[in-house]
C-alpha cells in the first residue's frame, strides 16, 4: 500500500526535497516487494496483486486532500498515517503469527524498521 500512496503523492506538486524523500523510500518498497515475491516464489506461491479499486481510491483521496493549502505538509502528514498504520499491522501480524520462517520475519522486521524511520524524515516536512 505504501508504493500505491506514494505514486499517489508524487502526481501533485511538491517541494523537491520531499519528492527526493519519496522517491527513495518508493525505491526501498519496491526492493521489499521484490524480496517478498521472491520468498513466495521460492514455496511456489503467488502473491496477489491489490485490487485495482483500492489503488482507484488512493488516487482519488490523494487528490481530493492535496488540491489546497501546504500541499508538502499534508502529503507527509498522510504517509506518516499510513506508515503507522503498516507498523500497526506489521506488529499484529508477527504477533499473531509467530514467524516460523526467518526469512519472512526478518522481512517483516524490516519493514517495521523502514516505516519507523520514514515517519522520522517525514516529521520534517509536517
Amino acid at each position: 500500500m505504501g508504493q500505491i500512496g506514494i505514486r499517489s503523492i508524487l502526481k501533485t506538486p511538491l517541494r523537491a526535497s520531499l519528492r527526493s524523500e519519496l522517491n527513495s523510500q518508493l525505491k526501498e518498497y519496491d526492493a521489499i516487494e521484490s524480496e517478498a515475491h521472491k520468498i513466495a516464489r521460492s514455496r511456489g506461491m503467488v502473491l496477489k496483486e491489490l485490487d485495482p479499486a483500492i489503488k482507484a481510491m488512493t488516487n482519488m483521496m490523494a487528490r481530493t486532500r492535496l488540491s489546497f493549502g501546504d500541499i508538502d505538509s499534508k502529503a507527509a502528514a498522510m504517509m506518516i498515517q499510513g506508515n503507522t498504520r503498516g507498523i500497526i499491522k506489521g506488529f499484529k501480524n508477527l504477533n499473531q503469527f509467530p514467524p516460523s520462517d526467518q526469512r519472512v520475519a526478518n522481512l517483516a522486521s524490516k519493514l517495521i524498521d523502514f516505516e519507523e524511520t520514514n515517519n522520522r524524515q517525514l516529521q520534517g516536512f509536517l
